[in-house]
């Protein structure tokens, strides 16, 4: 595998952007580490939670070992605490990350589809909220979508007094009326897609028993279910935790390329 540390300008943004890039490569002489590539192969945007970054897949989990047994492709990029959001004050990252980051991303690496069946999204807490935003509003674009411990209920956590975040909540979203029955609302955008009948993405949602996301988690699972949307739901002993993450997203890995 190659990992590419990718700096570029963003127009989106308007400002520098740091994106790390793992790409899949097949050697014959290196040790311990097996792998395969296709010429065109899938890709998976990876998303990083509140307090973490685009380093923090690679430092808490084996993510490259991971790609490797696939020969995928994983796009982790810098969304700061931006809930992956077109900020009411800031940037709009929610743009950058389903609109312009791909078509960079593929101008750059060759191999990279823009056809359905090669692009992924998942993310961790924040990240997975930002995962089933993206999917949920474009599910004619990724096959597959996965959340681990998903912090997917924002309306709610929004008039949390005390929440670690809420302190930023207005230059992130503004009014909390700029949530229900928008793009940020993730519940109402499934709910909007399934009765127009999209063709939904592959789902994989996962949280740990004692961790605190585990309501908002079962909300989705909720609303698929009425839905009729075949999906892999998953409860494990666990918190909001690495250790949790790192077996899940082998586990949904596997669901999607295995």
């Amino acid at each position: 595998m190659a990992l590419v540390h990718l700096d570029f300008h963003s127009d989106v943004l308007q400002m520098a952007v740091n994106v790390d890039v793992i790409l899949p490569q097949a050697p014959t002489t290196q040790v311990g580490m097996g792998g395969k590539r296709e010429s065109v192969f899938p890709t998976l945007y990876l998303l990083h939670g509140l307090s973490d970054d685009h380093t923090i897949w690679q430092r808490r989990t084996s993510i490259e070992r991971y790609a490797a047994r696939y020969g995928i492709a994983v796009v982790m990029p810098n969304a700061h605490r931006s809930w992956y959001t077109d900020m009411a004050h800031g940037g709009k990252y929610f743009t950058y990350v389903s609109e312009e980051l791909p078509t960079v991303c593929r101008s750059f690496f060759r191999g990279m589809s823009e056809a359905r069946e090669y692009n992924y999204v998942a993310g961790l807490s924040m990240g997975g909220y930002g995962a089933l935003k993206v999917a949920m509003a474009n599910p004619t674009r990724y096959a597959g979508v996965a959340s681990f411990s998903g912090a997917i209920d924002v309306y709610k956590y929004c008039l949390e007094e005390g929440y670690v975040g809420h302190r930023s909540w207005g230059d992130v979203f503004g009014s909390v009326d700029n949530i229900v029955g928008t793009v940020n609302d993730v519940y109402g955008t499934a709910e909007r897609q399934i009765a127009a009948g999209a063709t939904m993405p592959k789902i994989y949602l996962s949280c740990g028993t004692e961790d605190g996301f585990l309501p908002a988690t079962q909300k989705m699972r909720a609303v698929l279910e009425k839905g009729g949307v075949a999906h892999a739901y998953r409860e494990a002993p666990g918190n909001h935790t690495w250790e949790f993450w790192d077996d899940e997203i082998q586990r949904a890995i596997a669901y999607f390329f295995g």
